[in-house]
């Protein structure tokens, strides 16, 4: 979310499993840093599943389903989306940052940056915003 919010993009297409954007946790991320959030249509969110699953877990790739996915990316970019979020780590397979219809935000990349960041830098660990920790 604070890299969307640095590039300036103002409403960020969510892509992960159905559980990841049926949840609240990224519409809720993005919304602390001033930004909206948009997920596919239920159909497009049951490819996007059934590809991460079905296939790239699998090491399957497939001309056909980066075709569907690119597909979504574009509906999410007719629906005001300006950046699309790859919120699993298996997407990034199907998707580059030059064959997207909008600019990709990698999750894996950006929290492996973030991580590095923290050990170079020293700062401070990141705030806990869940339920209880124990």
């Amino acid at each position: 979310a604070a890299e969307a919010a640095a590039a300036g993009y103002t409403k960020v297409g969510v892509l992960g499993t159905k559980w990841t954007m049926d949840s609240s946790l990224y519409p809720s991320a993005l919304a602390r840093h001033g930004l909206d959030a948009e997920v596919p249509e239920e159909d497009e969110r049951a490819d996007v599943d059934r590809i991460i699953f079905d296939e790239l877990v699998n090491g399957i790739v497939r001309d056909e389903s980066r075709g569907r996915y690119l597909t979504i990316i574009e509906h999410l970019r007719d629906r005001g989306c300006d950046a699309v979020a790859l919120v699993c780590t298996e997407i990034p397979l199907l998707v580059t940052p030059e064959g997207s219809p909008l600019p990709t935000l990698d999750s894996p990349t950006l929290l492996a940056r973030a991580a590095c960041r923290l050990a170079v830098d020293n700062g401070d660990l990141p705030t806990w915003r869940g339920g209880e920790v124990r």
